[in-house]
């Protein structure tokens, strides 16, 4: 991000809950994505795993969003809700072309693609790195309540009044500047 501040995450602006931990085979802490990640080289959904959430979850939810994109709202890369409580881990592709690993009853929301999956990152060449954050939320109920052409932000409203807890997971890419 050239010049930029960095922007705040999107549940900065949620009460705070509890937070729990999601780990990944393919996502380390503040390192590069890996390239099949990236929306030009495969748009694979990585892998990830929790645990410690509060015990009365009964569903979670999973998305990826950029705060960094030049959009004044950021971008949302993967939205995914109503994944079963008994669920403690996406494999690598689940949010991919044909939904291998993804649990019967998930629903995917349309990301800022316009599709219903994971879409990689694709930073602006030369904008500087951009985070990517996977967030994982328990949620208080079995089922959201929007169904699959809802946008990322009436599920992040939705999400807003039903989160018990929550775990994040930050990855970042940058696109070289090309010139």
């Amino acid at each position: 991000m050239t010049e930029q501040a960095r922007r705040p995450l999107p549940h900065d602006y949620h009460p705070p809950v509890p937070e729990f931990t999601v780990v990944s085979d393919d996502v380390a802490p503040g390192a590069t994505l890996k390239d099949d990640q990236v929306f030009a080289a495969g748009n694979v959904s990585p892998h990830l795993r929790w645990t410690g959430f509060p015990e009365e979850t009964r569903s979670f939810a999973v998305t990826c969003y950029d705060p960094d994109a030049p959009t004044g709202s950021g971008f949302w890369h993967w939205v995914v809700f109503d994944i079963p409580a008994s669920v403690t881990e996406l494999p690598r592709g689940a949010g991919s072309a044909g939904f291998v690993g993804l649990p019967e009853g998930a629903v995917h929301a349309r990301n800022d693609y316009g599709s219903k999956d994971f879409g990689g990152a694709a930073p602006p060449p030369g904008d500087g790195p951009h985070r990517y954050v996977f967030t994982v939320y328990a949620v208080d109920t079995e089922k959201l309540g929007p169904d699959s052409d809802t946008s990322p932000a009436a599920v992040g409203f939705n999400l807003r009044f039903h989160t018990l807890g929550r775990a994040q997971l930050i990855g970042e890419y940058e696109a070289p500047d090309g010139g």
